[in-house]
């Protein structure tokens, strides 16, 4: 089968950063799926990986990034009962296994869901990363459940990325928050209201963008961008027994005794933990993937996506790859094969 991988750890301009290969195409075992890839989309992880895999030296066999997909089920495990040959289906993968840029991928059904059936590819491709972060931190990190943001506010730093556009969906239609996202354009802060944020505030100066807003502290906060880099604002809007999750590491170390006096509790969401560590509710993500595609259905929460490259070839990948490094990503970006 034809793939998209990498062997050292290149600047994405570099010729040799992704190549086109072929390598043997895949065959399942147990719970895992044999997905037709059709429809992929970029997250800031896949830069991260290709930037630091092969740092030190380089890899002996090229490796294929890519987390997010939609595809067909062309064949199936021994024991998988979730799913079925020609289901259509979407999911985020598992990092520690090959990824979804190729014509063939591997994916255990506990991780997959039913690709929701009022979205095309390219809409639906852009949703199961963010989707199922932006989930686990709302509803299991900080153990929020539907309806309990009634009447309190939620700060949602990085409003316009990939996870917060998802995310404020979330905490609005399902968790019914008041909700405050960060912007710093004109264009991102139409986008985060258009997604159902109530209030707009800048990141740049983040404590007085809420305080003007007649907000002195917040309930909770779920950060996006560097730990490090909002940590004194968000330690000075929490409020007392307030709850923050973040998803991003931090660039330089924090000081969380600086919540010791409030009570506030920190959590940290990755969406490969479960995964990663086959954790006993692994398939928990089957079940967030199906709500999802309820709620994307139902029209209650839309796709993130604002624009779809055409290709499943090197040059393709270079450019969303760029595009994910510049830093100025809204939404999210698809590449259907």
């Amino acid at each position: 089968m034809k793939a998209i991988g990498f062997t050292e750890s290149l600047p994405i301009t570099d010729e040799h950063s992704l190549f086109t290969f072929t390598t043997e195409q895949p065959k399942p075992e147990a719970r895992d799926l044999l997905v037709k890839v059709e429809a992929v989309s970029i997250n800031p992880v896949d830069t991260k990986v290709r930037k630091k895999a092969a740092s030190q030296d380089q890899l002996e066999k090229p490796r294929i990034l890519g987390f997010d997909a939609v595809g067909t089920v062309v064949s199936v495990g021994d024991q998988v009962t979730l799913f079925k040959e020609g289901d259509t289906v979407f999911y985020a993968g598992d990092i520690s296994r090959s990824g979804s840029n190729a014509e063939y991928q591997l994916v255990d059904e506990r991780i997959v869901g039913h690709k929701p059936s009022q979205l095309s590819a390219a809409e639906a491709a852009v949703l199961p990363l963010t989707a199922l972060t932006a989930w686990e931190a709302l509803f299991d990190r900080l153990a929020i459940k539907p309806g309990d943001g009634a009447g309190k506010t939620i700060l949602i730093i990085g409003g316009a990325g990939g996870v917060g556009s998802i995310a404020i969906q979330l905490a609005k239609q399902v968790g019914k928050f008041n909700v405050i996202a960060t912007a710093s354009r004109p264009e991102t802060s139409q986008w985060v209201t258009e997604l159902g944020a109530d209030q707009v505030a800048n990141h740049h100066n983040l404590v007085e963008s809420v305080r003007a807003l007649g907000i002195e502290h917040v309930d909770y906060i779920f950060n996006t961008a560097d730990t490090y880099g909002h940590w004194d604002a968000m330690v000075e809007l929490i409020k007392p027994q307030g709850a923050i999750v973040g998803i991003v590491e931090s660039s330089q170390p924090v000081d969380l005794s600086q919540l010791q006096f409030k009570s506030v509790a920190f959590h940290w969401e990755v969406m490969f933990t479960r995964s990663l560590y086959k954790t006993e509710d692994m398939i928990q993500q089957h079940h967030i993937l199906e709500q999802i595609k309820s709620l994307a259905d139902q029209g209650t929460i839309r796709s993130t996506l604002t624009e779809t490259l055409t290709g499943l070839d090197a040059e393709t990948l270079k450019i969303a790859h760029q595009k994910s490094e510049s830093g100025k990503m809204m939404g999210k970006l698809a590449v259907v094969y």
